[in-house]
Parts: structure tokens; C-alpha cells; sequence
């Protein structure tokens, strides 16, 4: 309707180059036919040739030249799943601008650096702090795509973190050194098993804060009954030592960088290529459904 309105010679024309507009809106505008300095001097048909392509025809075709495995964060609230999403993406191969943004994955060249407060970005998550809906990154390694799923820990939302795991080809199950394991590190890894996440990968952060080796000893040793207890193969399943702060702040290479990619290296070598099912038919989840 406001094409027609701006094409109607009784009305005043607001816009000289209005018609293309409309075929813009139609697919009739691509980058190799359009030129401005003919719209603006009103010559329309040299802007629009009738032989145009469609502009979405001009869109770069993805290819996939990985596995692409789905994997996540679940533990307890406040042991450091959203700061290690962040490190992760962090030691990639993109430069980021912000300070704590340029993440180890995007070193490395292979992710897009995301930051701590783009990934708990709701109003009440900032005003909390702590994750309460599911948030999804994406990063590669020398290996694999992934696509991350960060879940929320804090007991009052397990529903979201339930969500979230559901979509996991295998997790990153991250227990703060100084703590433990906690009540919602033994739910989520209940929860866990009985979604069918296949595989999980420890990750124990905050190892900076422990003074004491023998209580790191102490508290893998509990990891391990734990995971076992659960019917996940306790004794066999990586756990990696590490800081995930330190990691996103540059400090501490040993624990941070390091650690990180180290975490990367166990989930590329310990979980398992997914078998997707491409002979059967289609199945889409749908999560929620809202009304407008």
C-alpha cells in the first residue's frame, strides 16, 4: 500500500525511487544490477533490470566440513558454567572489542568471542546473576563444529536445564574445586543419564583457590564415586584442572589458556561422533509456543 501511495501522481512523492523499493521487497534488487546514482536521478528502469536475480540467490551457501556435535554446560549455580562458555569462545581465532570478550577458542581462530553478559543476557539473569534460560554459542576446533547449549544450575529452573540437556550429544559437567560436588551437581548428572546424554567431559574449575593438592585429589577422588554411582563410567572419564575466569581474563596461562584447550582437546577425543538418523523422517522440537 505505501508503494502504491507514493506512485500515485496526485499524492506527493516522498521517496524518488519508491517503485524499486517495492521490487526490492519483492527479490527483484541484487548488488550486481542496482545503482543508486540512477534512482536518484529517477531513471528506475536502468536501476531495475527485468532479467534481475532474486537477492537471496546471491547469499554465500554453507558447507559443512566438520562433524557437528551438540554439547553443554550443566553443574551447580555459581560453579562457573556461563564463565567457561565464555573462555571457550574466547580461545577461538576472532578478535573481539570489549574487554573481557576476546575469548581462547577465538585466539585460536575458530569461534566468534562471546561475552559473559551476551550469553546471561536477560534483564533478571543480569539482576541475578545467574543463568536462568538456556543460551546457545557456536565454536570449532580442529576437529569439530559445536554447538554449545549453557544451562542453567540453580534448582529453580532444573525444567530449562532439562531442555537443554535433551539436545546434548554429550556434556561438560563443570564442579567448582573449593566446593565440591553439590546438590544440583548430582541432579544434573541424574538428569543427565536419564535424558540420554551419551558422554561427559569434567571440568574442574577454580583450582586457583584450593591451596591444598591433596584436596583436589580429594574432591576428584568424590567426582568419580559420584559419576559412577550415576552408571557413568567414573573411573575412565576425563577431568580437567583448571580456571575458567582466569582463562577469560588472559592470566595464569597454565590454568586458563592451557586448561581450556585441553578441556577442548578431551571432549573432541572422548565423545563420540554422533549417528544422525538421516533416513528417517524429519523431527523438530518446539519449546515453547507464545501468543502475539
Amino acid at each position: 500500500m505505501a508503494a502504491a501511495v507514493l506512485r500515485n501522481p496526485n499524492s506527493r512523492r516522498l521517496l524518488s525511487f519508491s517503485s524499486p523499493i517495492y521490487w526490492s521487497s519483492r527479490g527483484f534488487i541484487s548488488a550486481s544490477n542496482f545503482s543508486v546514482s540512477d534512482l536518484l536521478s529517477g531513471n528506475e528502469e536502468a536501476a531495475v533490470h527485468a532479467n534481475a536475480n532474486p537477492w537471496w540467490r546471491s547469499m554465500a551457501t554453507f558447507t559443512r566440513t566438520k562433524p557437528h556435535v551438540n554439547v553443554g554446560t550443566i553443574g551447580h549455580v555459581d560453579h562457573g558454567k556461563t564463565t567457561l562458555t565464555a573462555a571457550i569462545t574466547k580461545n577461538s581465532d576472532l578478535k573481539a572489542s570489549s574487554e573481557f570478550c576476546e575469548q581462547v577458542l577465538a585466539e585460536e581462530g575458530k569461534a566468534k568471542a562471546i561475552a559473559f553478559d551476551e550469553i546471561d543476557k536477560a534483564p533478571e539473569e543480569k539482576k541475578r546473576g545467574i543463568t536462568i534460560a538456556t543460551a546457545h554459542v557456536e565454536y570449532e576446533t580442529m576437529k569439530r563444529h559445536y554447538a554449545h547449549v549453557d544451562c542453567p544450575g540453580h534448582a529453580d529452573y532444573v525444567k530449562n536445564m532439562i531442555t537443554g540437556a535433551a539436545q546434548m550429544d554429550g556434556g561438560i559437567l563443570v564442579v567448582s574445586a573449593p566446593d565440591g560436588p553439590m546438590p544440583q551437581t548430582k541432579e544434573h548428572i541424574l538428569l543427565a543419564r536419564q535424558v540420554g546424554v551419551p558422554s561427559l567431559v569434567c571440568f574442574l574449575n577454580k583450582v586457583d583457590a584450593v591451596d591444598d593438592p591433596e584436596l583436589l585429589e580429594l574432591v576428584e577422588m568424590e567426582l568419580r564415586e559420584l559419576l559412577s554411582f550415576y552408571k557413568f563410567p567414573g573411573d575412565e572419564i576425563p577431568i580437567i584442572r583448571g580456571s575458567a575466569l582466569s582463562a577469560l581474563q588472559g592470566t595464569n596461562e597454565e590454568i586458563g589458556k592451557k586448561a581450556i584447550l585441553k578441556l577442548m582437546d578431551a571432549v573432541d577425543e572422548y565423545i563420540p561422533d554422533p549417528v544422525r538418523q538421516l533416513d528417517k523422517p524429519f523431527l523438530m522440537p518446539i519449546e515453547d509456543v507464545f501468543s502475539i
